[in-house]
């Protein structure tokens, strides 16, 4: 039996009813020291580090990772060399090409990766985006006949297709060759195709399913780029291209597909920032401006602040905007896409807020019928399709556990998203479901799946679901611990100290911001403010220190009801700090993550 840790200052139910614990135990603590001592960095920093698994000899690296040193073999996926060569003829012949993306970021930035590289090479490709309500997910036949009608000689899918059998069913008929570019969970029946490349097809040994599709992506271009350099293609006419300088694309796919910022994908994010940062890219520029970004651009830019338009077009209006945003060379069509996704995003975060109130609501009445619920099932036929992953996430945020939102269209059938807890796979239950009949369509992977049910069938489903995820969930939710990485005073926390923090991201899924703790900070102001109901305060300590503070859409959760009513009084306050630019000045700021009352030790 494995002994509990300690409660990190006696907090063994917090706000968020989460027991408070040490990221590093003991052995933790001396690596952290041997790393500091080795290459001179701050203890807290050498904490940090060693609380994501590194030792003295993998620090240097991490500090400053090269793609070179981290990119295995393209040849090493299944079917790579496949569909590089396949690609790379289609090049070489001049044959028109057509890229059939998903309507996500991820799809649209591997489909602006991938339509850069074939403009360089000479190929003016088509890129087909399908719309998110009216042909779902994937390619479908009648799209695949528009394409192969209109001349087009290859088909390469990116970020679906692989288990469209249908449409590559299709494609077979008609003699035009499919190239499948993936990263989704498979059965072992694949569909007919040229290549189908997918590190999480059963039959690959690659050992990089953590890839995002745009990941996936960028090693085919390397590898075509082989083929065709191998040919002698490239020349004084076409050169070679720098393929490190589409690193801005894959960065901001791969942070907001969130697969785990380790090892190949760090080092696509770090060095893609670097190039977002020389605003090379006309249309990821336009949309930063729209975006109010300010300051050196970080993971949570791209993830919360340009994904989110990028998304509102797939999720309400026109899907193709996104990789059109990305492809453009006209300054004056990229800020009129730009400006067409911050309205569709602000329509998008409209319809968020009446549809999340519904949801809650159902989610409460599950909860007061059963709190064991294990797994949240929500639905309404007054829903948008679009937007129901962004209430599943809400949900499983709120409630902790996993959470489905489906929306139920005319013909009573429900298209819908859902979104797990860490231990708890999703994507296999999903498939199983499929497997046994209960969906009409679903697949994705452990922390997010989509589905297609028929309306009479969502009371079996939601039975199935508990049982299935029962297990799971209760042991999941059983580890529900809030781990700290180490103390912190307002005074403590600066500007220096965030920036030496940064070395050792950047952070997201697969590595955690840092949670540093201040305790017994007083609350010295604390009011609601913006239409998300955030919480914003300023935290002061003994020794005059100050510290600004937030807590978002928190107002009317525990965490927020208990700043708002302890002003004036101490609170041991767990958070992440990052530097607000607002005005263009750098200030250290928190995020509050969880909060709790001082006990007597």
């Amino acid at each position: 039996m494995i002994e509990q840790k300690k409660a990190y200052l006696g907090i063994s139910q917090s706000a968020k009813e989460r027991r408070w614990v040490e990221r590093l135990d003991d052995r933790g603590g001396s690596i952290a020291t041997a790393i500091g001592q080795s290459f001179d960095i701050p203890d807290i920093v050498a904490r940090v580090m060693a609380g994501r698994g590194l030792d003295q000899a993998s620090a240097e690296g991490y500090l400053d990772p090269a793609i070179k040193d981290l990119m295995p073999d393209p040849s090493c996926m299944t079917d790579m060399d496949k569909a590089a060569a396949r690609i790379a003829k289609s090049i070489r012949d001049g044959d028109k090409i057509a890229i059939f993306g998903d309507y996500d970021v991820d799809g649209a930035t591997s489909s602006a990766l991938l339509y850069n590289f074939l403009a360089h090479c000479g190929i003016e490709s088509t890129i087909y985006i399908p719309d998110r309500i009216f042909e779902g997910y994937g390619p479908n036949p009648d799209a695949i006949d528009q394409l192969i009608d209109a001349g087009h000689k290859l088909i390469i899918t990116l970020d679906c297709g692989s288990t469209s059998f249908e449409a590559l069913e299709r494609a077979k008929e008609r003699a035009v060759d499919v190239v499948i570019l993936d990263h989704h969970q498979v059965g072992e029946e694949l569909p007919p195709c040229a290549a189908l490349v997918n590190p999480n097809r059963q039959d690959d040994i690659s050992q990089l399913g953590h890839l995002a599709a745009v990941g996936v992506t960028f090693m085919a271009v390397v590898a075509t780029n082989r083929e065709l350099r191998k040919s002698g293609f490239y020349g004084s006419a076409c050169p070679a291209p720098d393929l490190l300088a589409w690193l801005d694309l894959v960065a901001l796919g791969t942070v907001c597909d969130v697969v785990p910022l380790k090892g190949l994908n760090r080092a696509f994010v770090i060095k893609g920032m670097l190039v977002i940062r020389k605003h090379s890219n006309i249309g990821l520029s336009a949309l930063q401006a729209v975006s109010r970004v300010s300051g050196p651009v970080r993971p949570y830019h791209l993830g919360f602040l340009l994904g989110p338009r990028i998304n509102a077009g797939g999720r309400i209006g026109d899907a193709a905007l996104g990789a059109r945003l990305l492809t453009t060379k006209n300054p004056s069509q990229a800020e009129q896409i730009a400006n067409e996704l911050e309205r569709l995003n602000k329509e998008r975060q409209a319809l968020e807020q009446i549809m999340l109130e519904e949801a809650t609501a159902q989610a409460d009445m599950l909860l007061m019928g059963n709190p064991d619920t294990s797994c949240l099932v929500t639905s309404s036929p007054d829903w948008h399709a679009g937007i129901v992953g962004l209430l599943a996430s809400r949900l499983k945020e709120r409630f902790r556990r996993p959470a489905f939102a489906i929306a139920v269209g005319a013909g009573g059938q429900g298209t819908g998203s859902g979104r797990s807890i860490a231990g708890v796979d999703l994507g296999a239950a999903v498939r199983k479901a499929v497997d046994e009949g209960r969906l009409v369509k679903g697949g994705g992977h452990a922390m997010a799946a989509g589905l297609t049910v028929e309306e009479a069938s969502l009371h079996s489903l939601k039975a199935y679901l508990e049982d299935e995820l029962h297990g799971q969930v209760k042991q999941a939710r059983s580890n529900d611990e809030m781990k700290i990485d180490g103390a912190l005073t307002a005074t403590g926390a600066t500007e220096e100290l965030v920036n030496l923090l940064e070395k050792a991201g950047p952070y997201g899924a697969g590595n955690s911001e840092p949670v540093f703790v201040f305790p017994s900070h007083t609350i010295a102001f604390a009011d609601v403010v913006g239409q998300g109901g955030h919480v914003r305060c300023t935290l002061s300590n003994a020794a005059g220190g100050k510290l600004k503070a937030i807590a978002f859409r928190a107002a009317e959760e525990p965490l927020g009801k208990m700043v708002l009513e302890n002003r004036g009084q101490p609170l041991h306050v767990a958070g992440s700090l990052s530097l607000d630019y607002w005005q263009g000045r750098p200030t250290v700021q928190l995020r509050i993550l969880d909060v709790a009352k001082p006990v007597m030790l």
